[in-house]
């Protein structure tokens, strides 16, 4: 899959933008705040419907704009599609996929995927259980349109259930068809995640140890609870409504489950340097990359933001000859303070099939100029 061109009015502090790119390395480089990371999110929010920073739609309009507009032409399995998007404060966002608005914005995740590397990735390892199951469920749901559903139907249960638990609900009916349907998908969840986890990490392990260049013994294991001993989560969480109404919410579920991350048997958290942190969750990234890859059929498009922030030269020699020596990837989108870095990318980009292989932009105060590389640099 290719992204052939992009147009982006009042997106954040990207007044109006028409970029048209490389089918394989495109560059923005430029000091920190000057938007690069605002054209790597525009990109990822035609992929997943919003944004990676966590802002909330009113904040991607750029302020005093009224309005942002996106709209991308796409090259997918052989045939030109167009992706518009517009967000208005106020109102619903729209998502036209060839001028026909979805019905339901899910039905679009997983159509256009997409990886991206970036320094919040850091949080995958030191922050909240809730950030690795975001990272799975993002993974699983661009590949397994039922999974998404089942994580649609899970939390509004869960949601559901909470709101009876803090009105101290007596129906125990309501509960038992509310426990029952989060049994139904939290299964489904649960066995996916174990599914995923397992074969991700047998990709994630070489890419591992090809950045690190070292013997550690990196690991990923699923700690979900196996509730079929206790006759299933269902039955579970009808024994835990007095602990949850005490609470005043659901304490156990697929919802609390969390992935450990380890190094030689040691919990990352614990025990890694932010370089060997940084290299865990760049191979985790590269491993969802080529499981999105095998799984969909298509090449995912690859952000890098800032990626080579905590790594020594060496590991950034070999991350740079990962990303562009290598044919498994397709259309990479980059982002440095440092020419350097891009130029060497560049120098390891396969030249036999590709004629235009490398674009770059200078990025200053939301405006993106085209600068002349003649390949001979």
């Amino acid at each position: 899959m290719i992204l052939q061109e992009l147009t982006l009015v009042n997106f954040k502090n990207i007044a109006g933008a028409e970029l048209q790119f490389s089918p394989k390395v495109n560059c923005f480089l430029g000091d920190n705040g000057m938007g690069k990371s605002n054209l790597l999110d525009a990109l990822y929010f035609m992929s997943f419907c919003k944004s990676f920073t966590g802002a909330t739609d009113p904040m991607l309009v750029m302020r005093g704009g009224g309005f942002a507009m996106l709209k991308g032409r796409y090259q997918r399995r052989g045939l030109e599609e167009e992706v518009a998007a517009a967000v208005q404060p106020g109102r619903p966002k729209s998502f036209k996929r060839g001028g026909k608005a979805y019905q339901r914005l899910s039905q679009h995740i997983g159509a256009f995927p997409l990886v991206l590397l970036s320094p919040a990735d850091m949080t995958l390892v030191g922050g909240e259980p809730s950030e690795r199951r975001r990272f799975i469920d993002q993974i699983i749901s661009q590949r397994d349109a039922p999974y998404l559903d089942a994580l649609v139907r899970y939390n509004h249960a869960l949601e559901q259930r909470n709101k009876l638990l803090k009105q101290e609900c007596a129906d125990g009916s309501l509960f038992d068809a509310l426990e029952a349907q989060l049994e139904i998908a939290g299964d489904y969840i649960s066995r996916r995640r174990v599914e995923n986890i397992a074969r991700l990490e047998e990709i994630f392990r070489p890419y591992y140890r090809a950045i690190a260049e070292c013997d550690e013994q990196p690991g990923l294991s699923y700690t979900g609870r196996d509730y079929s001993a206790e006759g299933g989560l269902a039955e579970h969480l009808r024994l835990s409504r007095g602990r949850d109404s005490i609470l005043r919410y659901t304490a156990s579920g697929p919802h609390r489950d969390d992935i450990e991350f380890s190094l030689d048997g040691m919990p990352l958290r614990r025990s890694a340097s932010q370089g060997q942190t940084k290299t865990f969750t760049s191979a985790l990234r590269f491993a969802q990359y080529e499981l999105l890859r095998e799984s969909l059929g298509i090449r995912p498009l690859l952000l890098l933001d800032d990626i080579f922030d905590k790594l020594d030269a060496g590991r950034v020699r070999r991350i740079m000859a990962i990303v562009g020596g290598s044919d498994s990837f397709g259309q990479i989108f980059i982002t440095d303070t440092n020419r350097k870095h891009l130029d060497e990318i560049v120098a390891d980009i396969p030249q036999s099939h590709i004629s235009d292989p490398y674009r770059l932009w200078h990025v200053e105060q939301g405006r993106f100029t085209p600068i002349d590389t003649h390949r001979s640099l």
